[in-house]
């Protein structure tokens, strides 16, 4: 089986579900005896409707209302990214897989660009307060 990634933007709000039904926070929600779920409420794009258990949807989504927010998801990505690949270039199994040495040295340029390119998503973030 392929392996995909995708990107959707959608709008939620946190919800609970109660036997199979959501409630947003300002429902009454009826006293019974039925498991309470932690969740949001999605709306995609075309307006469909779904749940999502909190876990789960934290774990896929970040809050994009501002610019602000959206550089700060670029940067937690590029830096998660960053430190994997230095991780990477500084052990001895570096040079046992990226046998060809120009690929070893275009490693190192993407390394060092890398680390420029998250020292300018620093001064943005900073830059905006």
């Amino acid at each position: 089986m392929k392996k995909y990634i995708g990107t959707k933007l959608v709008q939620a709000t946190p919800a609970i579900r109660k036997g199979g039904k959501v409630y947003l926070p300002t429902d009454a929600i009826p006293r019974t005896m039925e498991q309470v779920e932690e969740g949001y409420k999605v709306v995609y794009e075309d307006g469909y409707e779904s749940w999502s258990p909190k876990d789960v949807f934290e774990k896929a989504y970040k809050v994009a209302e501002t610019f602000k927010d959206r550089l700060l998801i670029e940067r937690q990505d590029l830096a998660e990214r960053f430190s994997k690949l230095c991780a990477f270039v500084d052990t001895p199994k570096f040079k046992e897989v990226v046998k060809d040495e120009h690929q070893r040295d275009l490693f190192l340029q993407q390394r060092d660009y890398m680390g420029e390119y998250l020292n300018i998503l620093n001064q943005r973030i900073e830059a905006l307060g």
